[in-house]
């Protein structure tokens, strides 16, 4: 029974470095494609370092952000995913 506890403890880690890795690379992958469709489009500011890079009313923050909401997307999935993986895990046992 511990053993199982135990696997669900280090999913989490999977869970969150590998959704936010995979999600966020996505993410960086979408805003390349936006930025090639249209260009800095009606963003007036193109954004900077610190936190200007983090404000979604730059082009720089807007993919940014949707970087970071790809990572947490991914990790939902990864979530939903390990826990039907464990529960016909357990069903096969």
């Amino acid at each position: 029974m511990s053993t199982k506890n135990e696997t669900k403890s280090l999913s989490i880690w999977l869970i969150l470095v590998s959704g936010m890795l995979t999600g966020m690379g996505n993410g960086s992958v979408f805003g390349a494609a936006l930025m090639c469709l249209m260009g800095r489009g009606g963003f007036a500011n193109w954004g900077g370092a610190a936190w200007t890079a983090y404000d979604p009313s730059t082009f720089t923050g807007f993919i940014d952000w949707a970087m970071i909401v790809f990572g947490i997307a991914f990790c939902g999935i990864l979530y939903v995913g390990l826990n039907r993986h464990y529960k016909l895990e357990t069903g096969a046992a």
